[in-house]
Parts: C-alpha cells; sequence; structure tokens
C-alpha cells in the first residue's frame, strides 16, 4: 500500500493507494497546532493511526521547494517548510519502517498527464483539484458552508481539498513511474 503527502505547517494532505488504484484521502489539520514539535507530534499521530488502518509499504512526499521565488513564500517560510518535510519524512522511516520518496511537484503533474494553463482564470490549486476530480469521478469532497465573502450562501468544497488533491497527485505519478519500471 502506498501512502502519498502533501506536507505543510497548516495542512498535511494525504492519499493512499494499493495495487488496484486509488482507496481514499483525507487531511490533517494543523492550524490550531503551534510549533514545530507540536506539529510534527499531531502528524505523527494521525499518520499511526492511519497506517493502522492500511499496511503501508512506501511513503511518496511532494519535495521540498529548491528555490526563493520573489512574491510567493520568503526565506524564512520555505526553511520552516523544509525542517517541517524532514521532521515528517523522518517519521514515516523511523515509524513505518518504509521506503519514503520524494517527488518534484511539476514533474508529478506532468507524469500524470495535468498541464497547469498560466494564462487560466483558475488558480494552479483550483486547476489541481479539478483534474483530480474528472479522474476521480466517484469521490465525494468534503465540503462546507460558506458564510461569508463572494461565495456567502454557498456549500464549497474544503480549502483543505487542494491539499488532498496535491497528494493524490504525488501518489499517482509514484504508481505510474513504477509500473513502467515494472514493465
Amino acid at each position: 500500500m502506498l501512502l502519498s503527502l502533501d506536507i505543510s505547517t497548516s495542512c498535511t494532505g494525504w492519499a493512499v493507494f494499493d495495487e488496484n488504484g486509488f482507496r481514499n484521502m483525507g487531511y490533517i489539520n494543523l492550524s490550531k497546532h503551534k510549533g514545530l514539535f507540536e506539529k510534527a507530534n499531531r502528524v505523527k499521530t494521525e499518520l499511526l493511526r492511519l497506517v493502522s488502518d492500511h499496511k503501508v509499504s512506501v511513503v511518496a512526499v511532494e519535495e521540498n521547494l529548491q528555490a526563493f521565488r520573489p512574491g510567493l513564500s520568503s526565506a524564512k517560510t520555505l526553511m520552516t517548510l523544509a525542517q517541517f518535510n524532514g521532521v515528517v519524512r523522518w517519521i514515516c522511516h523511523s515509524e513505518f519502517k518504509v521506503p519514503v520518496y520524494s517527488i518534484n511537484v511539476n514533474t508529478a503533474r506532468k507524469t500524470v498527464g495535468l498541464k497547469i494553463n498560466r494564462k487560466s482564470e483558475k488558480s494552479t490549486k483550483e486547476q489541481v483539484l479539478e483534474f483530480v476530480s474528472l479522474v476521480e469521478k466517484n469521490y465525494a469532497w468534503p465540503e462546507r458552508d460558506v458564510k461569508r465573502g463572494k461565495y456567502a450562501g454557498q456549500r464549497r468544497v474544503i480549502n483543505e481539498a487542494f491539499d488532498m488533491a496535491d497528494a493524490y497527485i504525488i501518489g499517482k505519478s509514484f504508481l505510474i513511474e513504477k509500473n513502467k519500471k515494472i514493465n
């Protein structure tokens, strides 16, 4: 069984695949937890619970961002994310005793056939979610009632779904590459 992760300090998305393909996905909300170690402990607790339900034999995670890009994440944010990514990868390695692989997000998207349209009015996150929704037509994304803003009064997919979709892309890409090596 494959566990794939989109690791972030605010929300870590996960997806599980077996030999027949996609099984499930979800998220670990970390927004109410303070500090690297408290967040890491929460992820560890949730992943141990998840792994008790599934016999995980390999973990694939989204690779750290490798370069600073002005206007996006600050150098401090990139360092914090890299530290947290390393801690969660270590948790997976030490607790589950399985190999842990890092996959570049752009390579993963290309592998699964997702082309991000930079001229689209939809954000990259929205395009990823839309792609996964088309592939997994029967998956029921968690939703919430919007109380404020331009979508007030509507029922919309929760923000954590974007992290779940990213984890799905990492997992699907890993399986495609693994199958190429076998065949």
